[in-house]
C-alpha cells in the first residue's frame, strides 16, 4: 500500500511541478509567490530581540529537539554525545547536561570499519521518550551499535549552576570537561543522570547511521519506532519493542517506509487530525519541494475500501471483488467485533492467507483538493522540516505554517481560501536561524510561550513566533502584511489580542484591504511624506534612491516641473534606468530640475514612499566656480580626472547586479565579524577560495537577495 501511495503522490507531484515550470516563465519578470514579505537576515534577527541562541560550549554538533515537556517546562535536546534538559523560557538559564559518549574500543572498532571518527563514529543521540513521570527513555547511535538507557530526570528536573558552564567567549568549565560531571546546587531537588548499569541494546530502536532520519513514539510501555535496523542502512522498517507483546515490525526491505518529513496537527475531532507532509524531488529534469496535507478520514476510508489483487496475463493491479474473510483484515483484536480474540494469533488461518496475498489497498490517498498545499520550484533551496501554530484572529482561525530549509532560513507561510474556490499563498516573513547557513532539522512550537524552537547541526534557537514591528509604522503597513499574530492598536503593528478595544483595532487577514481598515491614510498618503532636495550637476549622473517595502508592490515614478501641476510617470530609456533601488538619471539636463515621486501601489493602495526635489546646476556656472576658487594641490596619482561615459555607467550596473557581488559581500563581512564572536570563529573563517568556488556554482537569484547585495555594495 505503501508503495502505491507514493507512486501516487510522485505523479501529482510531478505534474504540479511541470505545470508550474511551464506557466511561470512568462511571469519571470514578476516577483515570485515565494518571495517573502520580510526577509530577516542573522544580523537583523538578532537586532530585534526575539531570538536567542543557545551560548554554551560543549564540542558538540547534530542538535535534534526530541522532546519537549511543557508540563515542566523543559526541552529535551540530543547531540553527539550530550543530552540536553533546557529551561523553555531561556534555554540558556541553567542547563542540565549529561555527556554519553561511547567507549574509546567501540570508537577505535567504528574508526576501522571505515567510518568517519568524527561524523559517525560518536554517540549521537536519536530518541528521547518520557517512560514515566520520573525517567526518559534515550536511545544514541552508539558509533554504529545503537544502545538505550534510563535517564532520571527527577520532579523538576531543572537548575546547573550558571558559573559552571562556558557561555560564548567564556572560559571552560567542569561541565565542558568530559572527566568531571557538573554537580547540581540542589541534589535532593534538581535531578538529571544516567540510570547505571541499565543500558540495553538499541536495535530496532535507533539507527546505526546519525545520517539517517527515525522517528518514534512510546505508548502504554510499547515503543513503536521507524528506523533503518541494519549496519548498511538498506532495511528501513516501522517497529514494535518494549513491553510484554513480542516484538514485531513490517515487511523487509521496503525502502518508502522512512521518506520526508510530516506533522500531525491535532483537531477538535481527535479521531480526526490533520497530516502535513513535506515532499521533496531533485533530479536532472526539474528540482522543487512541496507540501501536501492530509485528512485522517480519507486515509480511514482508504483503509475500509477494497484490497488490491493481481490478475490477468499481465498480473495487472485490479480492485478484489472477491469474498473478504471475517474478521477483515486490518480489524484490532478484542474490539467490538472481535471480543474474543485477544491477538492475531486467535484468527483463522483463511484470514491470515488472505493479508499475506492482499498487503495493499487498491485506492490511493490523495491531498486535500488533490493539490499541494504549497509548491517551491526553481528555487535554490528545499523544505527539510515542518510544523504548524493555529492562530485566532479577528476574521477567523487560520493555520500558519513553518517551513524549515536546507540553507538555514524559516519561512512563515499561511495559506487562505479564495471565492473560486482557489489558495493564496502567502510568505509573511523568512529570516536566517543560525549564522552560518546550515539544515534546518527539527522545529517544535510552544503555543502557550508564543515561541518556536529550531535545531540544526551547529545549535539550538528559539524566537518569537511573531515581529509585528517589522512591517513598517503604519496602519497600511500592518493590513497590508497580513499576518494573523499582528493588528494595528491604533498606535502601532502589535501582537493581536482578542481583548483590544475594536474600536482602535485593525486586522484584515482575509483581503488585507487597507482603504477600509485604515480611513484616510490613501488620501493622505502624500501629505505625510517629507520632502527632500538633491543637487545634481549638469551632464554628470544623479540616482534617486527609492526601495519597496514588499516584492509584491508595483513602483511607479512620477515628475512635475516647477511653477507646473501637470505629472507624468517616467519609464526607462536610454537616458534613464529604473531599478529595484531607484532612478538612475544620466547626462543630467537643466530641464531634469523638479520634483520626482516614488509611489507603491499595492492592492489598489498607494503609498507615497519618496517626494525629492533636484535641482540641477548649471555646468558652466560649477566650472567658474572651481576656476575662481584655488584647489589644493593633490598628489600626482590623484591628479587625473575620469569622466566615464553613458556605456561605462551602465557596465557598472551590470557589474554590481551580479549574484558574485553579494557573496563577496558576505564574505567580506563574516571575515570582519569574526571577533565579534569567538564561539563561531571556526564556521565562519572561509576561505576565498571557497567563495570562489561558489561563484562558479549557477544560482537562483531572489528578490530580497538582489537589493541587499546592491544596497550594501
Amino acid at each position: 500500500m505503501q508503495g502505491a501511495r507514493t507512486l501516487v503522490l510522485g505523479t501529482l507531484l510531478v505534474s504540479v511541478f511541470s505545470a508550474v515550470s511551464v506557466h511561470s516563465s512568462p511571469l519571470s519578470s514578476l516577483p515570485p509567490a515565494s518571495a517573502p514579505r520580510v526577509f530577516l537576515s542573522f544580523k537583523e534577527l538578532k537586532s530585534t530581540g526575539t531570538a536567542h541562541h543557545f551560548a554554551f560550549l560543549l564540542n558538540s554538533t547534530d542538535y535534534r529537539i526530541l522532546r519537549m515537556d511543557e508540563d515542566h517546562d523543559r526541552m529535551y535536546v540530543g547531540s553527539k554525545d550530550y543530552i540536553l534538559s533546557l529551561d523553555l523560557n531561556d534555554i540558556n538559564k541553567e542547563p542540565l547536561i549529561i555527556h554519553w559518549p561511547v567507549a574509546p574500543q567501540r570508537r577505535t572498532e567504528c574508526v576501522l570499519s571505515g567510518k568517519d571518527i568524527n561524523g559517525e563514529c560518536g554517540n549521537f543521540i536519536r530518541l528521547i521518550e518520557p517512560w514515566n513521570r520520573t525517567h526518559l527513555y534515550v536511545c544514541g547511535t552508539g558509533a554504529y551499535n545503537p544502545i538505550c538507557t534510563y535517564v532520571d530526570r527527577g520532579q523538576r528536573a531543572q537548575g546547573l549552576l550558571q558559573d559552571q558552564m562556558p557561555r560564548a567567549g567564556g572560559r571552560t568549565s567542569r561541565a565542558a570537561d568530559p572527566s568531571a560531571s557538573p554537580e547540581p546546587y540542589a541534589p535532593q531537588e534538581y535531578i538529571f543522570r544516567l540510570e547505571p548499569g541499565k543500558v540495553d541494546s538499541g536495535k530496532g530502536k535507533c539507527p546505526f547511521d546519525p545520517k539517517l532520519n527515525s522517528v518514534s513514539a512510546l505508548i502504554n510501555g510499547q515503543l513503536y519506532a521507524g528506523v533503518y535496523i541494519d549496519f548498511m542502512g538498506t532495511d528501513s522498517a516501522i517497529f514494535r519493542t518494549l513491553g510484554k507483546h513480542t516484538a514485531m515490525r513490517t515487511d523487509q526491505y521496503n525502502s518508502r517506509w522512512l521518506h520526508g518529513d510530516v506533522y500531525i496537527q491535532k483537531t477538535q475531532d481527535t479521531k480526526n487530525p490533520v497530516i502535513y507532509g513535506v515532499f521533496s524531488v531533485s533530479g536532472s529534469v526539474f528540482k522543487g519541494s512541496a507540501v501536501c496535507v492530509y485528512s485522517m478520514a480519507d486515509v480511514r476510508m482508504v483503509f475500509n475500501g477494497p484490497f488490491a489483487h493481481k490478475e490477468g496475463p499481465n498480473y495487472q493491479w485490479v480492485a478484489y471483488q472477491g469474498k473478504i474473510p471475517y474478521p477483515r483484515p486490518g480489524t484490532c483484536p478484542g474490539g467490538t467485533f472481535t471480543p474474543n480474540m485477544k491477538s492475531t494469533k486467535d484468527y483463522p488461518d483463511e484470514v491470515i492467507n488472505f493479508m499475506r496475498n492482499h498487503p495493499t489497498m487498491f485506492n490511493a490517498v490523495y491531498p486535500v483538493h488533490k493539490r499541494p498545499l504549497v509548491v517551491r520550484t526553481n528555487v535554490d533551496y528545499e523544505f527539510t522540516t515542518i510544523t504548524v501554530d493555529q492562530v485566532a484572529a479577528a476574521d477567523g482561525n487560520y493555520e500558519v505554517l513553518f517551513l524549515g530549509t536546507d540553507r538555514g532560513t524559516i519561512q512563515k507561510v499561511i495559506v487562505l481560501p479564495r471565492d473560486d474556490l482557489q489558495t493564496e499563498e502567502l510568505v509573511l516573513e523568512e529570516v536566517e536561524v543560525f549564522r552560518v547557513p546550515t539544515p534546518i532539522t527539527t522545529m517544535k512550537i510552544s503555543p502557550k510561550r508564543q515561541q518556536l524552537y529550531v535545531s540544526s547541526v551547529v545549535g539550538v534557537t528559539h524566537l518569537a513566533l511573531h515581529r509585528c514591528d517589522v512591517y513598517g509604522e503604519a496602519c497600511a503597513d500592518c493590513c497590508l502584511a497580513r499576518d494573523p499574530y499582528c493588528a494595528w492598536d491604533g498606535k502601532s503593528c502589535s501582537r493581536y489580542s482578542a481583548n483590544q478595544k475594536r474600536r482602535s483595532r485593525r486586522q484584515d487577514v482575509k483581503y488585507g484591504n487597507p482603504i477600509r481598515q485604515c480611513r484616510g491614510y490613501n488620501s493622505n498618503a502624500n501629505k505625510n511624506t517629507l520632502e527632500t532636495v538633491q543637487y545634481g550637476v549638469e551632464g554628470s549622473t544623479a540616482f534617486l534612491e527609492c526601495q519597496a517595502r514588499s516584492p509584491h508592490v508595483s513602483i511607479k515614478w512620477h515628475f512635475q516641473k516647477e511653477n507646473s501641476d501637470r505629472r507624468r510617470e517616467i519609464r526607462s530609456d536610454g537616458r534613464v534606468v529604473r531599478t529595484d533601488q531607484g532612478l538612475l538619471l544620466r547626462s543630467l539636463q537643466l530641464s531634469d530640475g523638479g520634483v520626482y515621486q516614488c509611489t507603491s501601489t499595492e492592492k489598489n493602495f498607494k503609498h507615497t514612499l519618496v517626494k525629492l526635489k533636484l535641482v540641477v546646476l548649471s555646468a558652466h556656472t560649477v566650472n567658474t566656480i572651481q576656476t575662481e576658487t584655488p584647489a589644493p594641490a593633490t598628489p600626482p596619482l590623484q591628479s587625473s580626472a575620469w569622466t566615464p561615459s553613458a556605456e561605462q555607467y551602465k557596465d557598472l550596473l551590470t557589474i554590481l547586479s551580479q549574484p558574485e557581488m553579494g557573496l563577496i559581500n558576505q564574505y567580506c563581512q563574516d571575515y570582519w565579524q569574526i571577533g565579534d564572536d569567538p564561539a563561531t570563529h571556526a564556521h565562519k573563517k572561509k576561505d576565498l577560495k571557497e567563495v570562489q568556488k561558489d561563484l562558479r556554482k549557477p544560482r537562483n537569484r531572489r528578490h530580497h537577495q538582489e537589493q541587499s547585495s546592491m544596497a550594501e555594495t
